[in-house]
């Protein structure tokens, strides 16, 4: 599909007040993860708003819908604001993210709001909960796609590499990963903390068909996810090389905002550069 530039620009700007709401909803928390948020937003735009995802806002739980699962769960701000402009729930909810009794939790919790597929948090078991999707599908006969947005960090852990060659041996043709690859952790640079590269080789070497994408480039994600779909004999990941924090300069910068809400004051410099790029 060739997107237009009115839709590409349409596109951009849902990205850009999704920014907005995320930075919104994490000061007023005074807590959360703007920045791991920021740097998949055109990923998870891309999916909503792109013409990926088949799904329906009013029938949430329609059987035949494309499923997305947020693995990286900390990035739940990201999701819960896609849902909301996707019309899955009043924007208002947004406000009352992390507080006591919200369905707005600080990671995503299965069951609490329309939209959310699974409760993830405990890095490296959404594409686990993604394999369980697919098969279920194949047992049930549905013709149903399932995409599974994974963290760089979190490649860290094992049970990744146990998804990722059990997804491998059964064909899950119908999967899809995509990795945040924004370079940083919680702690510091991945390079230095547990080294990911030669990555892309990593995962073709367990079997997967891998691309390669800016990922803040919405036509280029959009494009490759429609690629990945014609591949019908082995799971696919698109790796999105990303900066974490995108779209504020200063939290770009600077790592150490992946776990924590910027000030009111701090509030008042992202919401200026963000509107900038309009």
């Amino acid at each position: 599909m060739t997107i237009t530039q009115a839709e590409l620009e349409n596109l951009k700007e849902k990205a850009r007040q999704i920014r907005l709401d995320i930075l919104e909803m994490t000061t007023r928390a005074g807590s959360g993860h703007p920045s791991s948020s920021w740097s998949a937003t055109e990923i998870v735009v891309a999916l909503y708003f792109g013409a990926i995802l088949r799904h329906r806002p009013n029938d949430p739980w329609w059987s035949e819908r494309d499923r997305f699962i947020m693995s990286k769960g900390h990035a739940a701000p990201l999701l819960y604001a896609a849902l909301a402009h996707a019309g899955y729930f009043d924007r208002d909810e947004l406000w009352r993210l992390r507080q006591i009794d919200s369905p707005v939790q600080g990671h995503p919790v299965q069951g609490l709001l329309p939209g959310v597929e699974a409760t993830t948090g405990s890095l490296g078991q959404g594409l686990s909960l993604g394999i369980g999707h697919v098969l279920a599908g194949r047992l049930t006969q549905l013709n149903y796609r399932v995409y599974v947005l994974l963290g760089d960090g979190e490649c860290e852990a094992g049970q990744i590499w146990e998804s990722a060659m059990a997804a491998a041996h059964f064909k899950t043709a119908s999967l899809t990963a995509i990795l945040d690859y924004n370079k940083y952790q919680e702690t510091g640079p991945i390079s230095r903390e547990m080294a990911l590269e030669p990555l892309a080789d990593k995962w073709r070497s367990f079997g997967w068909h891998v691309e390669e994408v800016d990922g803040h480039n919405i036509s280029a994600i959009i494009d490759k996810l429609e690629l990945v779909q014609t591949i019908t004999d082995q799971p696919s990941i698109i790796i999105a090389h990303t900066v974490k924090g995108k779209g504020v300069s200063f939290v770009e910068a600077d790592y150490t905002f992946h776990g924590r809400a910027l000030t009111p004051e701090q509030a008042v410099r992202a919401r200026e550069e963000i509107n900038a790029a309009r």
